[in-house]
């Protein structure tokens, strides 16, 4: 049981570095609530990894196809944000260097080829 316990640590120190990251290349952007947007980025790769279309293209295909599924389903995520943070989804959709970035973080933190380990329902789909 003290293992479970140690666990969480090094998922703060990745969401704590990926703060620091859009902190340091977004935080010149003058966020109505910069702490709940920087929140939701943190979070983001987690929905995304979610998506049962992106865990099939994690285990059935290569890195390619993957991150072209990734992409669609960081669409779709955000496409969700809309009516809670219409901020965040407003700079994902006319800053194409945040989206740029907003995409590589979530794919960089989500992929796991072979669908991530934890989705058996997937394994020998």
């Amino acid at each position: 049981m003290a293992a479970s316990l140690g666990k969480p640590e090094p998922e703060l120190d990745r969401l704590s570095n990926i703060i620091k990251t859009f902190n340091d290349m977004f935080g010149d952007v003058d966020w109505e609530d910069a702490d709940r947007v920087a929140r939701t980025v943190a979070e983001l790769p987690a929905k995304v990894a979610e998506d049962s279309a992106y865990r099939n293209a994690m285990t059935n295909s290569d890195r390619q196809n993957a991150r072209i599924e990734h992409d669609q389903a960081l669409n779709r995520a955000m496409t969700g944000l809309l009516s809670d943070n219409t901020e965040l989804y407003k700079r994902f959709s006319d800053d194409p260097e945040f989206k740029r970035w907003l995409a590589d973080m979530s794919f960089t933190e989500s992929y796991s080829p072979g669908g991530g380990g934890d989705q058996p329902e997937l394994v020998g789909s």
